[in-house]
């Protein structure tokens, strides 16, 4: 009987990282998910994850305060026995986040550094933090942005930070690689439902309408090709950036 694998994804109580939780969920992988303040959200996704017949965890975690971490793995060490009997995790996927929609002119320095420490600095030292605690012959799955490969008028703080992560991402592949563990990045366009960007009708229509399959994109779009890339079948996939837009641009 193989030992079941359990996924640490960070923002994992609503949107795009909800979805991502349960996608897992139904690939039979258990998860620990992250949220940063909605207590009775995280809690109700794991009431999701566990009636699809796997085991959850959610702990609170501000991704911005680098300092929390340590603290932070030390909760995640006691779950993971507690509730896994294990005392690594397989999947790492650094989904927490937020948006900023500000002209570069009027972008504030206090909005320059939320971007920073949320998409960043966050992501590179609480993966720094995990590196101890994931398996090796696993998986590192970051969520970028397709602002980082084509540009938006208002998106510049936020580009800059997703297109730090996709180089960020290759550098994981290539230092982890001894240790059989494949890293990723997935970059979503706009995606509706749950997540933090504006949404409006007006907005709805204009993405729809720059999107060649001529509809936006629901978390549902996102969580399925994440969970794929935590199976076996995508274990040779490393390195690699991809765009999940339904084709806007094209």
């Amino acid at each position: 009987m193989s030992t079941p694998k359990i996924a640490l994804v960070t923002g994992g109580s609503r949107g795009i990282g909800k979805n991502i939780a349960l996608s897992l969920a139904e690939k039979g992988i258990g998860v620990l998910l992250t949220y940063h303040s909605n207590h009775t959200e995280a809690a109700a996704t794991v009431s999701e994850i566990e009636a699809l017949g796997q085991q959850a965890v959610a702990l609170q975690l501000d991704t911005t305060n680098a300092h929390s971490f340590d603290a932070f793995f030390t909760e995640v060490k006691a779950a993971l026995h507690t509730t896994f009997g294990a005392d690594r995790f397989n999947f790492l996927i650094n989904n927490a986040g937020t948006s900023l929609t500000a002209p570069i002119a009027e972008t504030t320095e206090a909005q320059f550094d939320e971007m920073l420490n949320i998409h960043l600095k966050g992501v590179y030292f609480l993966t720094q933090k995990a590196l101890p605690m994931l398996q090796d012959g696993g998986r590192i799955i970051n969520i970028s942005s397709a602002t980082s490969r084509q540009s938006f008028a208002g998106a510049s703080a936020y580009a800059i930070m997703k297109g730090a992560i996709d180089v960020f991402t290759r550098y994981l592949a290539l230092e982890l690689g001894s240790r059989g563990i494949t890293a990723n990045v997935v970059a979503p366009g706009a995606v509706f439902g749950g997540g933090a960007m504006q949404d409006t009708p007006e907005i709805r229509e204009y993405v729809a309408g720059i999107t060649a399959l001529g509809r936006v994109a629901l978390p549902e779009d996102i969580g399925g090709v994440v969970a794929f890339l935590c199976t076996p079948e995508a274990g040779w996939l490393n390195g690699q950036r991809l765009e999940l837009t339904g084709g806007v641009g094209l």
